[in-house]
């Protein structure tokens, strides 16, 4: 799970996700900012819980205690660890629901690992830990209602995508396969053991497709932030062009085992920030 497929969310303790994730969120305005760090924390929280080796039952009853604290804050009524986020859920006019969605996503994970999920669950997923943190997000920014929907709903599940396929062998030592089911079967894969479809020499005509479902939300997103005001697009766009680098490293790269990680050079990371944060 990842807040930067999230923020327009999973690895949030990343090296490289907070690099990126604190240098898009520095060029933002004080409230701005401090509200985006409450979303982040918040995510980081949940997902730690998700990611633990703690007995599932403690890991489902900690998640339902966050959502119980979620509740008492949009009642009047905020726990002590939510109390800052008082003044940002009034601003900013951040939902009680997206909130929710992010532990519900959390929470996918957690009975049993996702293994080869079908596509509408992954979709499902996608929307609750990317997009939804999303929809949080471009209230922060700002955007016209519509626009702030629809860019969180394309750009949050370009980013998630982007983060399966760069995680495809970190999740499956963790007992996890995000790759859908159908997409396996149709590379001729009946599997749904993470170790062994990771090794298949098949893998790449099922990571392949994904990648242009993840390009195809990178364009609509795109779309989106052209029709707006640059200055409140500026980190959903250094989001955007950061993880779509890692796309492209990934395709140039390929998907066959054995597979070296990729990271975006710090010349091209300055190279974003020069363009897109000084307006």
């Amino acid at each position: 799970m990842t807040l930067e497929a999230a923020v327009p969310s999973a690895n949030y303790g990343s090296s490289a996700s907070n690099s990126s994730f604190y240098a898009a969120m520095r060029i933002l305005p004080r409230d701005q900012r401090e509200a985006m760090f409450q979303i982040y924390s918040f995510c980081r929280q949940v997902d730690d819980i998700a990611d633990s080796d703690g007995p599932r039952d403690e890991r489902l009853a900690a998640l339902q205690e966050w959502r119980n604290d979620i509740e008492a804050l949009y009642r009047g009524h905020p726990p002590a660890r939510l109390v800052d986020y008082v003044g940002s859920v009034k601003t900013f006019g951040l939902k009680r629901e997206d909130f929710l969605a992010i532990v519900d996503g959390m929470e996918m994970d957690v009975p049993q690992d996702i293994r080869a999920p079908d596509m509408a669950t992954l979709d499902l997923y996608c929307d609750r830990v990317a997009s939804a943190v999303g929809r949080l997000s471009v209230r922060v920014f700002g955007l016209p209602e519509e626009d702030g929907i629809q860019l969180a709903h394309h750009l949050g599940r370009a980013l998630q995508l982007t983060n399966i396929l760069r995680d495809i062998d970190e999740d499956a030592g963790l007992g996890r396969l995000y790759l859908p089911r159908e997409a396996l079967l149709h590379a001729g894969i009946t599997s749904d053991d993470p170790n062994r479809v990771i090794n298949e020499r098949a893998l790449a005509k099922v990571c392949l497709p994904l990648t242009q479902r993840a390009k195809a939300h990178f364009e609509q997103s795109d779309e989106i932030m052209n029709r707006n005001r640059r200055r409140i697009v500026r980190a959903p766009r250094i989001m955007s062009r950061y993880y779509h680098s890692i796309l492209d490293l990934l395709i140039a790269r390929g998907f066959n085992a054995p597979r070296e990680p990729v990271r975006v050079s710090k010349v091209t990371r300055i190279l974003i920030l020069l363009r897109y944060a000084l307006i």
